[in-house]
């Protein structure tokens, strides 16, 4: 790994062994080192180097939301009257937990939120009581997810 104009420039083993982890995190570090014909020590020592770059941000379990009973998934442009008032409104928008994104986009919306909900009538609520009751909410746009149909990672 080396970095060029704070760019990560990663090398052939740090693609195997990053990789390995993006399939499966839980992979322990001897089976990467043994299928990259390396040692385990050597493993830990670019995967510490990785995370000391920034390039990997951590490690999660991703829960299958519709297990839960959260059905729905929405995007919702939200148009807010002044750009100030940004900072206030995503302060607001991350005490609600049915919002599990939320991006300062430029064109028509001042942000772009993602929600989970149960249903439609979940949605509504959420949207008449919590996100358009925001203070210098002006109106929202929302678009139904029907079905994902891509979902990964930057590829290496």
């Amino acid at each position: 790994m080396k970095t060029k104009n704070e760019k990560v420039l990663i090398d052939g083993l740090d693609k195997i062994i990053l990789r390995a982890l993006m399939l499966d995190a839980r992979k322990s570090i001897n089976e990467i080192a043994k299928s990259a014909g390396i040692s385990g020590a050597a493993v830990h020592q670019r995967l510490k180097k990785l995370e000391g770059c920034g390039l990997i941000s951590g490690s999660q379990i991703i829960l299958n939301p519709k297990i839960l009973g959260f059905t729905t998934v929405a995007f919702i442009g939200i148009y807010l009257d002044k750009a100030v008032r940004n900072p206030e409104a995503v302060k607001q928008l991350e005490k609600i937990p049915e919002v599990i994104e939320c991006h300062y986009t430029t064109g028509h919306w001042s942000v772009l939120i993602k929600i989970i909900c149960e249903d439609n009538e979940h949605l509504m609520s959420l949207l008449n009581h919590k996100i358009q009751a925001i203070e210098g909410v002006s109106r929202t746009e929302t678009f139904i997810s029907l079905n994902q149909q891509i979902k990964r990672q930057v590829q290496l």
